[in-house]
């Protein structure tokens, strides 16, 4: 049966607090994602029960509903049309979901913004390293006396050799520069004049630009070494990011007769002077520190455990991203990735939380998004897995991080690690350093969250809608009180019908607000008067509002004034958008509450767009 783009689309408007709760609102080719003013007035579990919405999770600020690749496009247009908020770019929103982020998230978003497009470039970089390596270890081969090994080791490490200049690209599109004066600056960080940045314990020699003063035995105050920095990430992002601010500063002051030349000119010779005489030598030094500080990390095993354990967490706060600054000096400083297993211990843990879960539910709509979610968590991709389900029952997610976190140990213990960062899980299997033993911890971390998922997990019974009490109205005994063409609606309440100039409010009683009449109530009972949708539902729950397909827009108010009670003594049974059928119950109310607030206890009933019609007729 095809999807109810509207249904849906109004199902989800109305289980996320209505159009006025949504900052921004845009999708990609397969989710809905929306940034929620007020996250208290979203309904997660109906979400999660609402027909066309495959999964659910939050991510970076957004709400973001997977509905599918050829549906999300409609019901966005749908959704777009019942809320009446503005359509935004992927980006837009993006910006909308980073602003509303804990400053310590903002600071590092940029670090993985950085590094995230780069990655295909170093996924496949490590993946043909892996490969390469394992060919020529082939015992009787040759292959690593031969050419092609030569060729392609060549071509494989080019991203790794290059990194600082893959990285300026990258800072300089997300910092708001000129990508192409990153990339000088980039290159310039591992200019063949300098001495290699692997080579500095060799030595290296030294400019001195702005005299020569001795500080000390080893600094002298003006000295610029000639150093590369081949295997640095953060002195490079930063370097580009003083080159951006630079620039668009010299864009703004500059004449724009002269902007073509003096920007670009200054921009280079300042940023250049900033970076080997501040930037470089001190965030470098800086990185040094952080780097040793992970591997000695990584190299205690119970560090390795604790890691493991909290992978996961960081993945759910988009923090996971700084890792590859550490995975990139590891690489550089030793050649050997220690951290990479312990991403893998991490990702196939979920993997294996996720895949009981699939296995053990019995909602086939869990079972939909489970299974596939596993798959993707095996190859490294752990987003689906943990947002849409281990997070969502939390048990498999807590089993994950038990899983992951002995796999750590393990892999610590071990002592293995990749050639390559990018990659976890399956196509690791390309750059470690011993496929045996990791496929030990890759079995242990999966299995254990497997085993302990399957032990503690139960799905919830779904939850049944009681059904509404029957209202005590005879529909049949109910009498047409507005007559449009065919559309015979009757009464929405028991008592005696007033005119509508009888009606004891100005308002009400001048039909300004549309024709209809007035019920004195006999029950505190609404109920429909007729099939129709609901339309609104007041704040203070004293009016409902109703539209049917023939177009008819038809409001009950219940009593004058009554909206200064706040809700008090009133009991709507039904929600905005819901769809009702004649003679459902709408709404209880306390006759005496009103009356004994000093209000009138009047039912309108107004058919508020009857200006629309030129056959409309009231019995009253």
């Amino acid at each position: 049966m095809a999807l109810d783009y509207r249904k849906c689309a109004q199902e989800i408007a109305d289980n996320i607090g209505g159009g006025a709760n949504v900052a921004s609102a845009a999708h990609c080719a397969t989710r809905l994602r929306l940034v929620i003013s007020d996250n208290s007035k979203v309904n997660k579990e109906a979400l999660e029960n609402v027909d066309g919405v495959k999964g659910m999770f939050e991510s970076n600020g957004q709400l973001q509903l997977i509905i599918g690749t050829g549906t999300v496009n409609k019901v966005y247009d749908e959704f777009l049309d019942i809320t009446g908020v503005s359509a935004a770019s992927k980006e837009e929103a993006k910006a909308a979901a980073a602003a509303k982020q804990p400053w310590y998230i903002r600071l590092l978003k940029p670090i993985g913004d950085v590094f995230v497009p780069i990655l295909p470039a170093i996924v496949a970089s490590g993946l043909m390293m892996g490969l390469v390596e394992a060919l020529a270890k082939i015992p009787g081969l040759g292959f690593g006396d031969t050419d092609w090994f030569a060729f392609l080791d060549m071509a494989a490490n080019t991203a790794f050799a290059y990194l600082p200049v893959i990285v300026a690209i990258s800072a300089a599109r997300v910092f708001g520069g000129n990508i192409f004066l990153g990339a000088v600056i980039g290159l310039m960080m591992i200019h063949s004049a300098l001495t290699n940045g692997w080579a500095a314990a060799d030595g290296y020699e030294v400019w001195y630009l702005f005299g020569h003063i001795k500080i000390t035995d080893t600094y002298t105050l003006g000295q610029i070494n000639k150093l590369g920095y081949q295997g640095h990430v953060i002195p490079v992002m930063l370097a580009v990011l003083f080159m951006s601010k630079l620039e668009a500063w010299l864009h703004k002051h500059v004449p724009e007769m002269i902007d073509l030349f003096v920007t670009p000119l200054t921009t280079v010779l300042v940023t250049a002077l900033v970076t080997f005489t501040i930037i470089g030598p001190v965030f470098s030094g800086l990185e040094t520190i952080v780097l040793n500080g992970a591997e000695k990390l990584v190299a205690n095993p119970f560090g390795s455990m604790i890691m493991g354990a909290l992978y996961p967490a960081t993945v759910v706060m988009g923090l996971h991203h700084m890792y590859n600054v550490i995975e990139a000096g590891m690489l550089a400083s030793k050649g050997l990735n220690t951290w990479m297993p312990i991403a893998s211990a991490a990702n196939f843990a979920q993997f294996g939380a996720c895949l009981a879960v699939g296995l053990r539910s019995k909602n086939n709509k869990t079972k939909a998004v489970a299974i596939p979610s596993s798959m993707s968590a095996a190859l490294g991709i752990t987003e689906p897995a943990i947002f849409g389900v281990n997070m969502r029952f939390m048990k498999p997610f807590v089993a994950g991080m038990i899983g992951g976190a002995v796999g750590a140990l393990v892999a610590a213990f071990m002592g293995i690690g990749a050639s390559a960062y990018g990659v976890t899980g399956i196509p690791g299997y390309l750059t470690i350093n011993n496929a045996l033993l990791y496929t030990i911890v890759l079995a242990i971390s999966g299995g254990l969250a497997f085993f302990i998922t399957t032990v503690i997990f139960k799905e919830d019974e779904p939850k049944k809608k009681a059904a509404p009490a029957a209202p005590a109205v005879d529909m049949a005994s109910q009498p047409v009180v507005i007559e449009v063409g065919n559309d015979k609606i009757v009464s929405p309440a028991v008592g005696t019908l007033v005119k509508q100039d009888d009606i004891p409010d100005e308002t009400f009683a001048s039909g300004v607000l549309g024709a209809g009449l007035g019920i004195a109530p006999s029950k505190g009972i609404v109920v429909a008067p007729c099939d129709g949708t609901i339309s609104t539902v007041a704040e203070s729950k004293h009016a409902i509002g109703i539209s049917t397909d023939s177009g008819l827009e038809l409001l009950i108010h219940v009593g004058v004034d009554t909206v200064k009670m706040n809700g008090d003594g009133f009991k709507p049974a039904v929600a905005e958008g819901d769809t009702v059928k004649k003679g459902d119950l709408l709404l209880n109310f306390d006759i005496d509450k009103i009356k004994k607030a000093g209000f009138a206890d009047t039912v309108v009933f107004l058919l508020t767009n009857s200006d629309d019609f030129n056959d409309v007729k009231v019995n009253a």
